[in-house]
């Protein structure tokens, strides 16, 4: 895919209020490590996951979503009018139905020929958002689109340690599958794109290729107790086997869209992964040839939050100025499934959005983790 109309005018992003640690996680989880004899501190070791951030139990994510796309068109000073396109792409929802794209942008008081809908596409979804509204400015039919979403993790997070602790039945063998959902974390993002006629910035979406490996499916699953008996959230994952897979099918996908943008490695000024773990950065890089201190981490102290995770890497990126002014940026998203989404930007300069002065502690634990 090539585009020739199309500028990422900023990304957006929120961060919860609640700071869960990674051993506090684990305190909590005192009597299934005892009686497996888990060492403490192994959770943080796999994954490099010391912190993760909750909203409040009683919000919708449409909430949060509202709050963190209002920063983004402020900051950006687009005019509300000039919005043809919201995407809600999140995992999470408010509802079955409507979509939550609907109460957000009632809120938003965007226009009524704005076109509203939800896409959902596990750590995707915000990517994929972002293609449908490149795709519909490049068509003409939009000036601009905002694709915005909000993961929360309570839920997931708050069952699976009720059930880890119930479970008399796991050994070490079985309670694996378990911990991937202890990493999760909340989070909300958004992305701005709007036709190179109404851009400040100049940041050029070159392109992007995609695939889909999907005969892994199978390897992440999740899912609400479809019963209604308020059993929460749970989710499976082949930690191992879904990291590897991934990589594989990332570093596939990463020749088609080197040759479809023209860009050579090298070219990558900087780039930004889904956050899952330290392991799996590793992989990544490795297995596409590039340079680990390119990538910009936010894992350590967020987790991984899904589709927000990628977006809200860049956003913070950006805005601490990992990214120099006229710089080759590569997006590269892998979502289970197996889906990977891979996008180049020619990134001029970046607007300011000010950092609220409750993120400012977050934000330097993760330049200071970076290296900056």
């Amino acid at each position: 895919m090539i585009y020739n109309k199309v500028c990422v005018e900023g990304f957006g992003y929120s961060f919860p209020p609640e700071i869960v640690s990674t051993s506090d996680i684990e305190v909590r989880l005192s009597s299934l490590y005892e009686r497996l004899k888990l060492p403490y501190g192994r959770l943080e070791l796999m994954t490099g996951i010391r912190e993760r951030r909750l909203f409040p139990a009683d919000m919708l994510p449409g909430d949060e979503s509202v709050r963190t796309a209002e920063r983004l068109i402020d900051a950006v000073g687009i005019r509300r009018e000039k919005i043809g396109t919201l995407i809600h792409a999140s995992v999470c929802s408010d509802y079955a139905e409507p979509a939550t794209a609907c109460s957000v942008h009632h809120r938003l008081k965007l226009p009524t020929n704005c076109e509203v809908y939800d896409v959902s596409n596990a750590c995707l979804g915000i990517l994929n958002g972002m293609i449908q509204i490149a795709n519909r400015i490049e068509l003409g039919q939009i000036d601009a689109g905002i694709v915005v979403g909000t993961e929360v993790s309570r839920s997931l997070m708050e069952t699976t340690i009720a059930s880890l602790n119930s479970d008399m039945q796991l050994d070490r063998r079985s309670v694996k599958p378990a911990f991937a959902s202890l990493t999760i974390g909340s989070g909300s993002a958004a992305v701005l794109l709007v036709n190179e006629r109404l851009s400040k910035t100049g940041n050029r979406l070159l392109g992007g290729a995609v695939s889909a490996n999907t005969e892994h499916c199978e390897l992440c699953m999740s899912a609400t107790d479809p019963l209604g008996r308020g059993g929460g959230t749970l989710m499976q994952t082949d930690s191992e086997e879904l990291m590897l897979r991934g990589v594989e099918a990332a570093a596939v996908t990463f020749e088609r869209f080197l040759n479809e943008v023209n860009w050579q490695r090298e070219s990558i000024n900087r780039f930004f992964s889904h956050q899952v773990g330290k392991k799996h950065r590793q992989l990544l890089c490795e297995a596409l040839q590039l340079n680990e201190k390119h990538n910009f981490t936010t894992l350590e102290y967020l987790g991984n939050t899904g589709s927000c995770a990628l977006p809200t890497a860049a956003a913070v990126g950006f805005e601490t100025g990992f990214v120099a002014d006229k710089s080759n940026v590569a997006l590269l998203g892998i979502g289970s499934g197996i889906n990977v989404l891979m996008l180049a930007l020619d990134w001029q300069r970046t607007l300011p959005i000010t950092t609220l002065p409750q993120d400012a502690d977050t934000i330097r634990k993760i330049i200071e983790v970076n290296g900056m």
